[in-house]
């Protein structure tokens, strides 16, 4: 039995997730808790966020997160992906900056606008 507490609202709910029955999660008082739950114990999904390097703009980082969730076993080899990345500006918030990341379906898009020095 594994206890989480849900991070799909405020409310916060203490979550049991019983893996020798199912994954049978108790303790959430919506469905969302129960989807969470069960995908926390089997492959925890994140959001992953981090910056690539500039060329050319008024800053030399630009900020960039993952569109959807990916494995929380992949965010390693996602950030390694973007150790060699440089982006010339201008760059758009909402820009795709790696596309299918670790073929996953998931890109990693930027979260500024960064204007040409």
């Amino acid at each position: 039995m594994k206890n989480l507490i849900c991070i799909c609202c405020p409310k916060g709910c203490h979550l049991s997730v019983d893996e020798n029955n199912g994954f049978a999660v108790t303790g959430n008082t919506c469905k969302r808790g129960e989807v969470y739950g069960k995908q926390e114990i089997q492959d925890p999904q994140r959001i992953v966020t981090s910056t690539v390097a500039v060329s050319g703009g008024i800053y030399s980082r630009c900020p960039v997160k993952t569109n959807k969730t990916i494995s929380k076993a992949l965010m390693f080899k996602a950030m390694e992906t973007l150790d060699h990345i440089k982006v010339p500006a201008p760059i758009k918030r909402g820009d795709v900056i790696v596309q299918n990341l670790c073929g996953t379906g998931a890109d990693f898009i930027a979260t500024r606008d960064i204007l040409v020095k």
